[in-house]
């Protein structure tokens, strides 16, 4: 095939499925390799099947109800920091604990990363910033003496309250 405008790339795939899925209604992995098709790349279903797990796409329903592929972009688009973050809180954090203007957040293996992402997003200014690691993440707060105060804040979030 002459006139492929997207390398034979992994790179380039995972973009371009990443892209596919941004701007339209993916519901199958039959109806992805269909529209890379059109775009010169030839992908078998483990190939998508692996792609779209290591962009972090999932399927949700969308305003009709159908059930679509959605990325992480789109996923925090349709909903604002303070929830997502909420969401993150409930679903990740397992402790908090605070001292002088530093606190502690303690989540599953893997999850710190994610959750300090998202901490980060919310803009929040009694957070200067976060450090993550495995499972931990250090928050610095603003306030030198605020450490516990966003402990607190940050397990009311997890709470749902």
């Amino acid at each position: 095939m002459s006139g492929h405008t997207v390398p034979q790339t992994k790179a380039a795939r995972q973009a371009l499925v990443r892209q596919l899925i941004e701007t339209s209604s993916v519901e199958s992995q039959t109806q992805l390799a269909g529209l890379l098709e059109r775009q010169g790349l030839h992908a078998t279903q483990a190939t998508l099947s692996r792609d779209l797990e290591e962009i972090g796409a999932v399927k949700v329903r969308n305003a009709e109800g159908r059930l679509t592929y959605a990325t992480q972009a789109i996923l925090e688009s349709m909903e604002d920091t303070g929830a997502r973050l909420n969401r993150l809180c409930a679903e990740l954090l397992h402790s908090a604990a605070g001292s002088a203007n530093l606190t502690v957040l303690r989540t599953p293996a893997g999850a710190a990363q994610f959750l300090a992402m998202a901490i980060d997003t919310h803009e929040d200014p009694e957070v200067l910033g976060t450090v993550a690691g495995d499972d931990t993440i250090l928050v610095i707060a603003a306030d030198p003496h605020g450490g516990e105060s966003l402990a607190s804040k940050f397990l009311h979030r997890a709470s749902g309250l």
